[in-house]
């Protein structure tokens, strides 16, 4: 028993080619396209252990850090710039906190400038609720002639 793709009921499956569409579904569905397989067996899928989610982000506090180190480097906004091969507006928007540099770039600043910019932060999975009714599936967003 499994879920049918087309109707979402609970039933014994069988593979037809729906509208060019090679799709699992329930006896009754089967008439809506030619039955290339009687019923597939579905087996349980077994629940997942949680993992917390691994992310890196960018500390809050990176415009101080980066200014900071830049004038201890003795470099100027342009100077800096060209040496990361970037824009200088963009190293002004940086070290005013008007544009979070994203983690590729700060990993290239961290390299250059010998700071720490990127922390590991650890997120629980959350899951969201399901509806009552089942998976999604094709005939809950299609109306069906019949």
């Amino acid at each position: 028993m499994g879920t049918c793709e087309l109707c979402g009921k609970d039933a014994p499956l069988i593979v037809a080619m729906v509208e060019g569409t090679q799709m699992s579904v329930c006896q009754p569905c089967g008439k809506f396209g030619k039955v290339i397989q009687k019923p597939v067996a579905h087996f349980a899928k077994k629940p997942l252990a949680k993992e917390p989610e691994v992310a890196e982000v960018v500390v809050s506090d990176y415009a101080q850090r980066i200014r900071s180190a830049r004038e201890k480097s003795g470099m100027t906004q342009k100077e800096f710039a060209m040496m990361l091969n970037e824009k200088e507006s963009i190293i002004h928007k940086i070290e005013n906190s008007m544009f979070v540099p994203p983690i590729s770039m700060a990993k290239k600043l961290e390299k250059l400038l010998k700071i720490k910019l990127v922390e590991i932060e650890e997120e629980e999975k959350t899951e969201t609720a399901k509806k009552s009714s089942g998976p999604l599936t094709i005939g809950d967003i299609l109306n069906l002639k019949k």
